[in-house]
């Protein structure tokens, strides 16, 4: 997946808004207000998604791309790799899912 892919998918979910509230480059994604996405724009290595408790820990033993979330609440979020062993067809679930959880 790279950073145009990611973006389409995400501001094509409805009620949908991005914004950048911690940094120029980190881009949020929102709906209704919770974030359920975020990554960096100039990097873009990996993407921070919400993920339920036991799927969490079961993603992160299934992929070495998939870790806890970086700078987030590590029983709630999930960072994945997307230059990794993570399929993008999951990524793309992965981020439907953590937008239905907000």
């Amino acid at each position: 997946m790279n950073f145009s892919e990611f973006y389409d998918f995400c501001i094509s979910l409805d009620q949908v808004e991005e914004s950048f509230p911690f940094d120029k480059n980190t881009l949020v994604f929102k709906k209704k207000n919770k974030i359920f996405a975020l990554s960096n724009t100039l990097d873009f290595d990996f993407i921070n998604m919400k993920c339920g408790p036991l799927k969490a820990v079961e993603l992160r033993e299934l992929y070495q791309g998939i870790r806890p979330g970086y700078h987030m609440n590590k029983k709630h979020w999930n960072s994945v790799y997307v230059n990794q062993d993570v399929p993008d067809e999951l990524i793309y679930e992965l981020i439907k899912k953590s937008y239905e959880l907000v």
